[in-house]
Formats: C-alpha cells, sequence, structure tokens
C-alpha cells in the first residue's frame, strides 16, 4: 500500500512515516504544497495524508487541483485547525477524511485503512438526477437549467446525497460525511438543512426530490422528484 505524506513538519513527518512504515506501508513524503501535488500527479498513491498548512501551496489549494485533474486518490487532511468551515472546506474541495492534530497513530492508521478499502473508483465530472446536476469541480449547482446557490455545508450535503441517489442515507451517516466524526451537536441539525434543500431546490419547482424515511433516514429520489 503506497502513501503520500505530504507534511512540512520534519519531526511528525519522520515518526509518522517510521509508524507507517512499519505498519507495511511504502511512504512517499513531500514537504511542501508544491512537491506534493507534483507527486501525486505523477504517481500512483493508494491514499494521501495532506497537511492543510503548507508552504508553497496551500492543501486547499492541492485537493482542488488534484480534483480539478481528475485525480481521485483518498486524501486524508491533517491539520491544527479544528474549526467546523476548516472541515467544510476541505470535504467540499474533495477530501474524503480529516483528522486534527495531535491525533492517535492508532486512529490515523485505521483511517487510512478504511479510505484505501474503500479505494478511489473513478468519479464522473457530472452528477445527476432528472434535472438536478451537481458539478464537484465547478461546485455549480442547477435545477431545470437554473443555477442553485448553496452555501459550502448545502452543497456538501446535496453532495452525499447525489454521489448514490436512491441510497438511504441516516443522520448518524450524514453526520459523519458531511460534519465530522467527533460532531457532538445537536443531530436535529440534519433535518435543519435538508429543509434548507428542500426550499432552495424543490419547493420553487414543486418537487419531492427528498424523501423523509421515517425511522430510519433519507434517500434522493434518482429521478429527480
Amino acid at each position: 500500500m503506497r502513501v503520500l505524506l505530504v507534511e512540512d513538519e520534519r519531526r511528525l513527518s519522520d515518526t509518522v512515516q517510521r509508524g507507517l512504515t512499519d505498519e507495511g506501508f511504502v511512504v512517499e513524503t513531500a514537504y511542501n504544497g508544491v512537491d506534493g501535488l507534483w507527486l501525486a500527479t505523477e504517481e500512483t498513491f493508494d491514499a494521501i495524508v495532506l497537511d492543510i498548512m503548507l508552504p508553497g501551496m496551500h492543501g486547499y489549494e492541492v485537493v482542488r487541483q488534484l480534483r480539478a485533474r481528475s485525480v481521485w486518490t483518498p486524501v486524508l487532511m491533517l491539520t491544527a485547525k479544528d474549526g467546523e468551515y476548516d472541515q467544510v472546506d476541505a470535504f467540499d474541495l474533495g477530501a474524503d477524511d480529516y483528522m486534527t492534530k495531535p491525533f492517535s497513530f492508532v486512529v490515523l492508521v485505521a483511517h487510512l485503512r478504511a479510505l484505501i478499502r474503500r479505494g478511489a473508483p473513478e468519479r464522473p465530472v457530472l452528477l445527476t438526477a432528472g434535472d438536478l446536476t451537481l458539478d464537484p469541480t465547478t461546485h455549480r449547482v442547477t435545477r431545470a437549467g437554473d443555477d442553485v446557490v448553496l452555501t459550502p455545508r448545502e452543497f456538501a450535503l446535496l453532495h452525499f446525497f447525489m454521489s448514490e441517489p436512491g441510497a438511504v442515507r441516516t443522520k448518524a451517516q450524514i453526520l459523519d460525511h458531511v460534519w465530522d466524526p467527533a460532531f457532538e451537536g445537536d443531530v436535529n441539525v440534519v433535518e435543519v438543512y435538508v429543509r434548507y434543500l428542500r426550499v432552495k431546490l424543490d419547493h420553487p419547482y414543486g418537487r419531492h426530490s427528498i424523501e423523509t424515511l421515517r425511522g430510519v433516514g433519507y434517500r434522493l429520489d434518482p429521478a429527480g422528484g
């Protein structure tokens, strides 16, 4: 299993590299965003561990450029920042997982193995459900040809629904993927954001694309409602 580690703190980078090597990973390292982007696009990896605060090129920009170039290698972002919107930005730009420093090495390995098991299937440039479309690269959402402006959180929620139309999404799954696995707030925030999406995507067009399955969760109608 080949992992690219992009981390500018040399001591942390060396420690993580040694630990991952002991766990059976083959680790390539880069200490700035420019070199990390080059390695990620020129070589093949099973996963990328990417710091956000990097010299040369910000970690967010590295992810954005990778996804714009259709490089879908799973990315786990590491950062000392732990703000809610930092996590939203990371997921919106195409990161697959997110951990804050300081972190448990055992947990890091578990997250990496989970990402690698899921793999990196080729992702479509455009996600569709009837006349509802979402472009992960440009962050453009349209309904019946009209542009719909969404907040970063709304976009992330819709992206999660549209990544597999028809699949039932529980509140726990939504919180894990759209908020954060460590989220400790009110789970009813999911209902609030589902309502926001309905107001913007369904009500003006007489649709009912986001269905509530009481006691289970939500699903997006593959036909767009």
